[in-house]
């Protein structure tokens, strides 16, 4: 089980690791405009994050359909699918397009009234937003490469383009090698360049090298009868990215409220934390797979097995990140050119939010279990109180408060509560489809 956990995950997390380190790039050269576009940043990843929601769940409802297609021999099921993917990312284009023209000016002035950071987070936003095709169209190719057992190059094609925005990011932000010098809209013209290019490539990739698809223009017509299982597998994904959106956008509301830094902060801290649950999700939707393949062979000591050592791995990681953020967040901070007083808010922010690093990855490794099993919507409890229906509320009410430092704590509170629940919830999973497979095997 050890060895099979890390080669499934393996691929995941490194992939994850190197789109967690793009977005902490891309803030380490942002910040060396000013504070105000490191706020600007922060303030646009609710909608990056939507971005991402939206494509990750059409991907994952088209990846399900197709190995479905594909596992019956069905080609023609399987090219509709490939198709009405197609269909599908263009709709969510033309929405996130629309809210560019529309939508960015009202989001940034609802949220702030520091001239500098409205305007370089429309810049920023509107560019990402209007060029929105890359994210959508590279997502669609990786699900379709993945979906066929293509995963190095799944891997290549995800590694590629973030690759490219780290490269891009001083060039454009700082003006090198005779561009001209676009500060934070910059960091969006890199991004947005290799996304493209990460798009470009999926496509090549899927036509020269994924024999399994067949494209041709009838697929792309709208097909309610296949876009519906793409649906109904896909909206839960948008739904969850939603809601870490939902509360990334309330905590900045909140933070506003004291200091344009502490959203900076917030911002800064999300990025860098990222750098350790990324991991901890790798290993969680191997988890998923393994667990549901043995669940299926009825082998309940394997699931436990897998269960126990998913959960070990993890915590370990997120000690590892605790013991960083407790002995160096100046150091860390240090990366993003920080101010005194963001210095002075960031150091006891960092300490008090990783406190509940080894909680969490409790929560998010026995949740695998959840979805592996058949219970989804445990795991969707697990993420609303994590994230919104206790951490928004508490944040809120400890904001009365006056101090900044007794917000932090809120997350403290949501991990513990989300604990409780997450524990409740396994015990009621093992009793109702673990246990009966021991039993059974005992009886034999």
């Amino acid at each position: 089980v050890g060895k099979l956990l890390v080669n499934m995950a393996l691929p995941m997390i490194i992939s994850m690791l190197v789109q967690a380190l793009y977005n902490i790039v891309d803030s380490v050269y942002v910040s060396q405009v000013s504070e105000s576009a490191v706020t600007a940043l922060g303030l646009a990843f609710p909608v990056q994050n939507m971005q991402i929601g939206f494509a990750v769940g059409i991907g994952v409802g088209v990846n399900a359909l197709l190995s479905q297609s594909l596992g019956r021999k069905d080609q023609e099921t399987a090219n509709w699918a490939a198709g009405q993917g197609i269909f599908l990312m263009m709709v969510a284009t033309a929405i996130f397009m629309l809210f560019g023209i529309f939508g960015v000016r009202p989001y940034y002035e609802m949220q702030s009234n520091v001239a500098e950071t409205v305007e370089g987070g429309i810049a920023y936003t509107q560019i990402c937003c209007l060029l929105t095709v890359g994210v959508f169209v590279q997502v669609l190719c990786e699900r379709l490469l993945q979906a066929t057992g293509r995963a190095m190059q799944t891997m290549i094609l995800q590694g590629t383009g973030a690759i490219i925005n780290i490269i891009l990011d001083p060039v454009f932000i700082h003006g090198w090698w005779g561009m001209p010098k676009m500060g934070i809209a910059g960091a969006a013209v890199a991004t947005v360049i290799g996304q493209c290019v990460g798009a470009v490539l999926g496509i090549y990739m899927n036509v020269r090298h994924n024999p399994d698809i067949r494209m041709h223009l009838k697929y792309v017509k709208p097909n309610w009868k296949i876009i519906q299982p793409i649906l109904t597998v896909g909206i839960p994904s948008v739904i969850m990215n939603g809601i870490g959106s939902v509360m990334n956008f309330g905590m900045n509301q909140i933070l506003q409220g004291f200091h344009e830094t502490a959203t900076g902060v917030f911002g800064i801290y999300f990025k860098l934390q990222s750098l350790f649950f990324m991991p901890v999700f790798g290993i969680n939707n191997a988890t998923i797979s393994i667990i549901a393949y043995n669940y299926g062979a009825r082998k309940p000591k394997r699931i436990v097995h897998t269960l126990k050592l998913a959960s070990t791995v993890a915590v370990g990681i997120m000690l590892v990140g605790l013991t960083i953020f407790q002995l160096f967040p100046d150091r860390l901070l240090g990366l993003f050119n920080p101010t005194a007083d963001f210095l002075a808010i960031g150091v006891r922010a960092l300490r008090i939010l990783s406190l509940p690093f080894p909680v969490a990855a409790i929560c998010i490794s026995l949740s695998a279990s959840f979805q592996a099993l058949g219970n989804g919507i445990y795991s969707t409890i697990v993420s609303l109180c994590r994230q919104m229906l206790v951490l928004l509320p508490v944040a809120y009410l400890l904001s009365k408060t006056g101090e900044v430092n007794a917000v932090w704590l809120s997350f403290i509170i949501a991990e513990v509560i989300s604990l409780a629940v997450t524990l409740t919830f396994y015990r009621r999973i093992y009793r109702q489809k673990i246990k009966p497979l021991f039993e059974a095997e005992n009886a034999q």
